[in-house]
């Protein structure tokens, strides 16, 4: 059941329908320079880290060297510049931007249901990415298929988790508008369903240990696979997630306060809901795609952005979708690197970081959260 949330302390002034005060230009600054800071230092330092030995210098130097109208005098070898570009970069890029697409996902749905609790997996997106995948592990010996770096297992769980939320959304329209309690009901009743059948179909594999440790793996989560090609496909939809969502922002803070509220400030809630779950549905699932199911990213790093900046969606959007590519740059990074040469999987990272962290924010805010 949606929980009612409480309205920020002090209610907005309606002229001009502004419901936030705008951010001051130092705290802008000092927020999202800090973020952009941090990320390219996060993705520089984790692009040094691999079984071959790169010094993070010559990483800054080759990444740098990598940039239009830029040349840098070469200290390093052709190897290891095919390495750093090739290998590492498209990972640690992929990895910034499944953390970029979930922690926004994550915003928009919370902002939509007005609940704490949602992450971007609430109306069924990871259930029938996992559906769709599991297809696409039993298919894929009889059938090969490749689409820009994409074979069976990814491009069926991008389709696999769009159709899912599609599915959630017109089941729960009533009359022309769907209630946020009964999307979040249906969405909770076809990923229970989707969910059992995927178990139905593993059990079918137990004589295949093979198959089944992939499955797992991949339901676990990790960007091990994803190139450049990959990088380049989904990168598109999740900019456009992005764009669609800023540009909505402002209506998502007035339904923030009630859909009777939104309506009396001239917003088009059911049109305004609608695109706002197929931006953030689109960004899911490209990331899904991308690294499998990753949980926690889409939960944590709202919370934490929000305790740190408040409510606004302007500018929570952004800070979000900036320190969750942090958030899972840095994770992927451990994940490689705790029990070299063992990868483990990203998705037990993140839970394992996320989980107390999420704790302690809730710990350390006390009765002050404000959503």
């Amino acid at each position: 059941m949606t929980t009612q949330l409480p309205l920020p302390r002090q209610l907005p002034r309606l002229a001009g329908r502004r419901l936030f005060a705008a951010p001051g230009l130092r705290s802008v600054v000092l927020l999202y320079g800090t973020g952009a800071l941090l990320l390219v230092l996060a993705i520089a330092g984790a692009t040094a880290v691999g079984s071959a030995s790169i010094s993070f210098g010559d990483t800054l130097r080759i990444l740098i060297d990598s940039l239009p109208l830029i040349e840098v005098d070469q200290t390093w070898t052709n190897a290891e510049a095919t390495i750093l570009r090739e290998i590492r970069l498209p990972r640690v890029v992929s990895a910034a931007l499944v953390g970029a697409a979930l922690s926004a996902s994550g915003v928009l749905f919370q902002g939509v249901f007005r609940n704490p609790l949602v992450d971007p997996f609430i109306i069924g997106a990871s259930s029938g990415a996992a559906f769709a995948a599991v297809i696409g592990f039993l298919i894929a010996p009889q059938a090969g298929f490749i689409i820009y770096g994409f074979s069976w297992v990814p491009a069926l769980a991008f389709v696999g988790s769009l159709v899912t939320v599609l599915l959630v959304y017109f089941l729960a329209r009533a009359d022309g508008r769907v209630a946020v309690t009964t999307l979040l009901l249906a969405g909770v009743a076809v990923g229970a369903f989707l969910t059992a059948a995927m178990s139905f179909l593993m059990l079918t594999q137990s004589d295949s240990q093979f198959r089944l440790g992939a499955i797992f793996s991949w339901l676990l989560g990790g960007v091990g696979t994803v190139g450049w090609d990959q990088f380049l496909l989904l990168g598109p939809f999740v900019g456009i997630g992005l764009l669609v969502a800023r540009a909505l922002a402002q209506p998502l803070n007035a339904m923030s306060l009630g859909e009777e509220h939104a309506h009396a400030l001239g917003v088009s809630v059911e049109r305004t809901k609608l695109v706002l779950i197929a931006a953030s549905s689109l960004m899911t699932a490209a990331a899904v795609a991308a690294a499998g199911l990753v949980a926690f990213v889409g939960l944590v790093t709202p919370h934490a952005v929000r305790l740190v900046i408040g409510p606004d969606h302007r500018r929570l959007l952004w800070a979000a979708t900036l320190y969750g590519a942090i958030f899972v740059v840095l994770a992927d990074l451990a994940a490689r690197t705790i029990l070299t040469p063992t990868e483990i999987p990203l998705g037990v990272i993140t839970g394992i970081v996320g989980g107390p962290f999420f704790l302690l924010l809730l710990r350390r805010a006390r009765g002050h959260y404000v959503f």
